[in-house]
């Protein structure tokens, strides 16, 4: 084997985990990226206990 084979095989052995490693890290960040759904939902909660605590307050609908 020549020297410059070898290095022919190790930059495309780069290059591949190059872009195994820049897909991983395009899917993971794609992925990290739906928490916002359970905040969402977490405000919409604490909305309906502030609305429900009015409604007991104002004593339309005791508990």
């Amino acid at each position: 084997m020549n020297i410059g084979d070898v290095i022919f095989q190790l930059v495309f052995l780069i290059l591949i985990l190059g872009i195994f490693s820049g897909v991983f890290f395009l899917v993971r960040s794609l992925v990290t990226k739906q928490p916002s759904k359970s905040e969402s939902i977490e405000q919409s909660l604490i909305e309906l206990l502030i609305y429900l605590k009015r409604i007991r307050k104002s004593n339309l609908f005791p508990f």
